[in-house]
């Protein structure tokens, strides 16, 4: 049987075998085209959706262009022959440092949505994030999961006993964290939202959780299928409350047994604050520039909140990551694991669960190539040393 590494390896041999019998990929493999050909595949509100930003989209921008900042430093004569990429964080193993990252509304893609990406992640054994804007219900999505780690993010309600309740279906279906996202407590500016006058959530699209939960069903006069109008408004003043604080935490610590891990951390006095409160973990995040206009890179924020929590707790990293080099980049400068988001949802848009599994597949044989290149076989050997800035930084 082939070690991980050794099934990860033979991947783009597997793609250049079936070359000599006249058989290209799926789909193509550079991300920039796989992009274009979601574009083609989906609607273009639902890919607007996907791929815009907030204003001007300069986050985004910053986002991709602060990996160019740093260069990967080589290393030669050292024995790569077998490269373990495996960790686990949280009782949760992963077979290399990914995680799907929460994106909600899946079904605006493809109409399997969250069911066909957990289908394809589970295959490969990389878990996922479950959004609360979910298209799915958690219960379906961990059928679908089976075996694979499922953790539960949370638009954090402005109703504590709807909190209360979706913690405990979170706990029930198995889940092994708590992510709480900080940085949406309400819609960024999206231009390109606001001019395709797009919001799929009016629409009762990306509500499955509430719209299974007994506790927020119980605030209705009737059941959604009768007065969906007034079930939307009911999660419109559910949804967030820009009252809570970093003292919350402890509310919400009072209401699961789940690790809290708060997501959308980028100023290292906010990181101080997280593990000050009883955070067992935090993930740098700009949410993808879809939220703040302008704002700072996340990669660059990373090594600030990385020495801030004095290794006190796990730091993750989010937005960005499109391929191997990033993946690297990210563990080098300090993250434990990364989140991967839009990549994956090109996948879906251009081949449903066939297309994540690909999308899945090529960025793990690419982070362990480029490990391998590089000179390294562990997780634990990266750090600051691997990398050197850019002469044009």
């Amino acid at each position: 049987m082939k070690k991980p590494s050794e099934a990860l390896a033979d991947y783009q041999f597997q793609i250049y075998r079936a070359g000599l019998q006249g058989r290209k990929p799926l789909l193509p493999v550079p991300i920039e085209r796989l992009e274009e050909l979601a574009r083609e595949k989906i609607p273009v509100e639902a890919f607007d959706y996907i791929a815009g930003g907030a204003g001007s989209e300069a986050t985004m921008r910053y986002n991709l262009a602060a990996f160019e900042s740093w260069r990967i430093v080589p290393r030669m004569l050292r024995d790569v022959s077998r490269r373990n990429l495996n960790l686990e964080l949280f009782d949760t193993p992963m077979p290399a440092p990914l995680l799907l990252a929460p994106i909600g509304i899946q079904s605006i893609a493809h109409p399997e949505g969250e069911l066909a990406v957990a289908r394809a992640a589970g295959s490969l054994g990389v878990p996922l994030i479950y959004s609360t804007a979910a298209s799915r219900s958690i219960e379906d999505v961990r059928s679908a999961a089976g075996d694979t780690p499922l953790w539960f993010q949370l638009y954090w309600p402005s109703r504590h006993d709807v909190t209360k309740s979706f913690l405990r279906r979170a706990e029930s279906a198995g889940c092994s964290a708590l992510v709480v996202t900080l940085d949406t407590r309400m819609l960024g500016w999206r231009e390109r939202d606001l001019g395709n006058a797009y919001l799929p959530l009016l629409e009762g699209r990306g509500l499955d959780l509430y719209l299974t939960d007994p506790v927020f069903l119980g605030k209705l006069q009737k059941p959604p299928q009768e007065d969906p109008a007034a079930a939307i408004q009911e999660w419109t003043e559910c949804f967030s409350d820009l009252s809570h604080t970093f003292a919350d935490i402890t509310r919400l610590r009072e209401s699961t047994s789940l690790p809290i891990i708060l997501k959308g951390i980028m100023h290292p006095d906010d990181a101080r604050l997280a593990v000050a409160h009883g955070a067992d973990g935090v993930i740098v995040s700009n949410h993808g520039g879809r939220q703040v206009d302008g704002g700072m890179a996340a990669l660059d924020a990373l090594p600030d909140v990385v020495a801030a929590v004095e290794g006190q707790v796990p730091v993750l990293f989010d937005s960005g990551i499109r391929r191997g080099a990033d993946v690297f980049k990210a563990l080098a400068l300090g993250a434990q694991a990364v989140l991967l988001g839009r990549p994956y949802m090109w996948g879906l848009a251009s081949a449903g669960e066939d297309g994540v599994r690909e999308v899945l597949q090529r960025l793990l044989a690419d982070f362990d190539v480029t490990m391998a290149m590089s000179g390294y076989v562990s997780l634990d050997e990266l750090g600051p040393a691997a990398l050197a800035p850019s002469p044009r930084a």
